[in-house]
């Protein structure tokens, strides 16, 4: 059964299907397997933790990708 969230992404809202992992929406909005800090509701997630954390209704993520460069 899949219901609609609403969540804010980077200080904006965003909807999704759920149920979702942190490893979906990365993969939605096209920065699976890219170097990312994931913020979730003002705590800080291991990459190995993405795939077994819910999103749930009213989240807050925030989302910060790295590069390198000099």
């Amino acid at each position: 059964m899949t219901s609609q969230l609403t969540i804010t992404l980077n200080g904006s809202p965003h909807f999704l299907e759920a149920p979702v992992s942190l490893v979906r929406l990365l993969e939605s909005i096209g920065l699976a397997g890219k170097p990312v800090v994931v913020e979730f509701n003002e705590t800080a997630v291991f990459p190995r933790d993405y795939a077994q954390t819910l999103v749930e209704n009213g989240a807050r993520i925030e989302l910060v990708t790295l590069a390198a460069g000099g």
